[in-house]
């Protein structure tokens, strides 16, 4: 017999996945189309609700498959707009999706991990430790929500939330494929943007797969200083990193990579540190965003001065690299860049060593 936690998740599937299911049941495939609509592009999970599903199909559904998903279990908003929403999981932990307005434009903020096991050293998810990754259904079902909260889909996804995308490919590839399909949540390439902090080999595999936007968290301009921020970097350092981000928006003048760079007061945002990231993204059809640091308890950092901060955009967007200061958002609800924690069962024991 199989029980509830033994039978597949339907939030686990695509569309050709769906297909697949219902023709193993004895069905025509287009009734997995019409099973996987219902649930993504109507948001409806019971099952008699599917009414362009045969009750015997309806029933063999009931019977072998399930629809699993986290649980909101705290909604936060800011007085901005912006929202964050705790998601418990099957197993206790706890995971954090922020949903940011501007104007028409409605963008979620998507966690990939329980925690992140990339140590960048001003960022609150680090401090938390690492659990494990998301399954598809726990991607997807973040968005899932959010379609539900908002009652329409968001026009934006971005995978900045908890976590390294990249660590979690295979799950984190197909939660994307879920959210642009037109049966779905219909969103376009350029719609949503995978950020990274630089897993090299995993950024030639997703140019093979998707054409997704690309985000790389950069934050310093030379390999010394960026050892000690991203600590990814000595594994895969600038010279390796840059030429696969380059590779990634290949020939096309339309796709620019998306350079995330924390400003951090006397660390990283001097004059001369505009100057060093001029060269280094030379011949790289670039955009930059430059974020404010958004303190958090234990962290040691400062934010750079406004004035400071403008020094540098300008540096940057007179030599002719498109440039704009992020907007700080959700910051009094700890849910701005940076910030998110949810609850992590640490696996790595980072949090335990002092």
């Amino acid at each position: 017999m199989t029980t509830a936690a033994t039978k597949p998740n339907l939030f686990d599937m695509n569309r050709a996945d769906c297909e697949a299911l219902v023709m193993s049941l004895g069905v025509k495939a287009f009734h997995g189309r019409n099973l996987f609509k219902w649930i993504h592009k109507h948001g409806v999970i019971d099952f008699d609700a599917m009414t362009d599903l045969s009750r015997s199909l309806r029933e063999t559904l009931r019977e072998t498959v399930d629809m699993r998903l986290p649980r909101i279990i705290e909604s936060h908003p800011s007085a901005d707009g912006t929202i964050k929403w705790v998601m418990a999981l099957h197993d206790g932990q706890r995971i954090e999706t922020v949903f940011i307005p501007e104007g028409k434009r409605s963008t979620i903020c998507v966690s990939s991990q329980v925690g992140c096991a990339l140590e960048c050293a001003f960022c609150a998810t680090a401090r938390q430790g690492f659990n494990r990754n998301l399954a598809v259904s726990e991607i997807i079902g973040q968005v899932w929500h959010a379609a539900r909260q908002l009652g329409r889909p968001p026009t934006n996804v971005v995978m900045m939330g908890m976590g390294e995308p990249l660590a979690n490919f295979e799950a984190v590839v197909k939660a994307m494929e879920i959210m642009q399909d037109d049966l779905a949540y219909m969103l376009a390439r350029q719609r949503v943007t995978l950020s990274t902090s630089g897993i090299v080999p995993n950024i030639y595999r997703l140019r093979e797969v998707s054409e997704v936007a690309l985000a790389v968290s950069l934050h310093a301009p030379n390999n010394a200083l960026r050892d000690q921020l991203v600590p990814i970097n000595r594994k895969y350092p600038l010279e390796e990193l840059l030429p696969a981000c380059k590779a990634y928006v290949g020939r096309d003048k339309r796709r620019k990579v998306t350079w995330e760079y924390v400003m951090l007061d006397g660390i990283n945002d001097s004059l001369a540190h505009a100057k060093q990231l001029i060269r280094l993204l030379e011949g790289i059809p670039s955009k930059l965003n430059l974020i404010p640091f958004n303190p958090f308890d234990g962290s040691h950092f400062g934010v750079s001065p406004p004035e400071r901060i403008d020094s540098f955009r300008q540096r940057l967007t007179g030599a002719g690299i498109f440039a704009m200061t992020r907007k700080t958002r959700g910051d009094e609800i700890a849910a701005a860049c940076g910030q998110l924690v949810g609850r992590v069962d640490d696996r790595t024991r980072r949090t335990t060593v002092a």
